[in-house]
């Protein structure tokens, strides 16, 4: 196995996240450098990086560093899309690529200039349970898909700062779910209705946000689907999605601690679903990296391109849209594009 030296830039909850794993799961990946402006430097020496800056130009002018893994606050995420292509460096980055679209278009074309790999961060993609209903999908078990449904709630609303900076509950978190009913449909989302409210904390409403949701998609193939949000599910992270067909229904309910279940007289107890994103989707986390590694290592087209992370921030700025006109919203995906 030949390693790729690769550079982390940023330190944050997600950095940190993939850092570990690269270190612990991934001996395919070198991390040679890790670049934060406020960055821990107990924490990266811990985790035996020879490197450790505040200037992320280190990065890209180390001729040495094959790839970055960007891992920065969204607004930063495009403009170093541009100077890691610029620089020759394969890039792997969290969403979204940025809330402008004509700055992600700048980017993926700067990327095919280049000629450089960009695989974006949606990790739901390779979630086993998830990828296994695609697999089903795929091998026609259900037949012609009707209906998707997706479940989506946080554990507990982000912090007050956070929410300022989000670019709202759409663009931050939906868009997971976006791309996610885009891959299991293999079909493009052709019109959207997004039914939204403040219902948990005022904070939302003084942030110009949301917290509670329902969006009715409408895909190119003739699939219905719906989503339904929270920001705040007292009982744990819910994730859930089903798809039903002409031949029967496909189903992913919580993971949780256990699958054990009490049965008494007084009723039946089972556990919790798994509190947050980072236990619940920690396979998923390493397996979206593997996957980056195998597109560098054999030449091959990333596992989720940079056009799939476009078309995803195009759907969650429909889903605004529609939400503040309060009415549905054809995509016209080359409109939104030009």
């Amino acid at each position: 196995m030949n390693k790729i030296t690769i550079g982390v830039i940023g330190a944050g909850r997600i950095g940190k996240l993939h850092t570990g794993n690269i270190v612990k799961h991934l001996p395919q990946f070198y991390i040679k450098t890790i670049a934060d402006p406020q960055i821990d430097e107990a924490w990266a020496t811990s985790k035996g990086i020879p490197n450790i800056t505040r200037d992320v130009n280190a990065i890209f002018q180390d001729e040495q560093i094959q790839a970055v893994v960007i891992c920065s606050p969204s607004p930063q995420h495009a403009p170093q899309i541009i100077e890691a292509a610029r620089a020759g460096k394969h890039i792997f980055c969290e969403k979204p690529i940025s809330t402008d679209i004509d700055l992600i278009k700048t980017a993926l074309q700067e990327v095919k200039k280049t000629g450089v790999k960009l695989q974006i961060g949606f990790n739901r993609r390779f979630d086993p349970n998830f990828a296994k209903i695609k697999t089903m999908l795929q091998e026609n078990n259900i037949g012609t898909p009707h209906l998707l449904r997706i479940t989506s709630r946080d554990p507990k609303i982000p912090p007050t700062e956070f929410l300022k900076t989000s670019g709202g509950m759409f663009i931050d978190m939906t868009i997971h779910d976006f791309d996610m009913a885009r891959f299991l449909m293999n079909s493009e989302i052709d019109e959207i209705y997004a039914s939204a409210n403040v219902l948990i904390n005022p904070v939302f409403q003084e942030c110009d946000d949301i917290d509670t949701a329902v969006i009715n998609l409408k895909f190119a193939n003739g699939t219905l689907g719906v989503i339904d949000n929270s920001r705040q599910a007292v009982y744990g992270y819910d994730q859930r999605v089903e798809v039903f067909g002409s031949h029967g229904a496909v189903h992913a309910d919580n993971n949780k601690p256990t699958n054990t279940t009490l049965s008494t007289n007084d009723g039946i107890i089972s556990e919790k679903p798994l509190y947050y994103f980072l236990e619940r989707y920690e396979e998923s986390f390493v397996a979206e990296l593997a996957a980056f590694y195998h597109c560098m290592a054999n030449n091959t087209e990333p596992a989720v391109t940079g056009e799939d992370g476009l078309r995803s921030v195009i759907v969650s700025m429909a889903a605004e849209q529609s939400r503040r006109e309060n009415r549905p919203v054809k995509i016209d995906y080359e409109k939104w594009s030009n």
